[in-house]
């Protein structure tokens, strides 16, 4: 059932597993390969204490009883330290094509910002054509190469946009 009161806030100790768990049925469910992918990341064991670092951030979409997915931002892994990656955006199907995507995404690219970022970078899949739609309309332009090293070898989409202005 969808839910009706769905509200944006921080993570929560708690909600680390349940977002693990949404992130992974949302690969699963795009056929995403495990090995070189979120799935496998060391963050998905702790992403609370993950997002807890400075200059990240995580929020959740919750109706006050079940999580239905969430969206953050971290320095680029080994990378620039002007760039953030855009990350761990998923949601159950569920509440997809209802807005939050674009309600994180400002969220995360605001934050970037006040956060000192230049630029946010993200990864993804080509196929996932949905989710390359609203980074374009946000401004997202593709590259050529993936930035920084974040180990997600089986991404194949690598897009930024430049913060403040720029």
């Amino acid at each position: 059932m969808i839910p009706s009161k769905v509200r944006i806030r921080p993570i929560l100790p708690e909600d680390g597993p349940l977002i693990a768990e949404i992130i992974r049925q949302v690969l699963v469910e795009f056929e995403v390969p495990r090995k070189g992918s979120a799935f496998t990341d060391t963050s998905m064991e702790a992403l609370y204490t993950y997002y807890q670092a400075p200059r990240s951030v995580y929020w959740v979409l919750t109706d006050g009883e079940e999580l239905w997915g969430g969206g953050g931002l971290s320095p680029l892994e080994n990378g620039d330290h002007r760039v953030c990656e855009l990350q761990k955006m998923y949601f159950r199907k569920e509440i997809r094509g209802q807005g939050w995507g674009e309600r994180i995404l400002q969220m995360a690219l605001e934050q970037a910002s006040a956060f000192g970022y230049e630029v946010c970078y993200l990864e993804t899949m080509r196929y996932m054509m949905a989710a390359q739609s609203l980074y374009k309309r946000f401004g997202f332009q593709y590259l050529e190469t993936p930035m920084g090293d974040t180990g997600h070898t089986v991404c194949n989409v690598w897009m930024s946009k430049p913060l403040n202005g720029e």
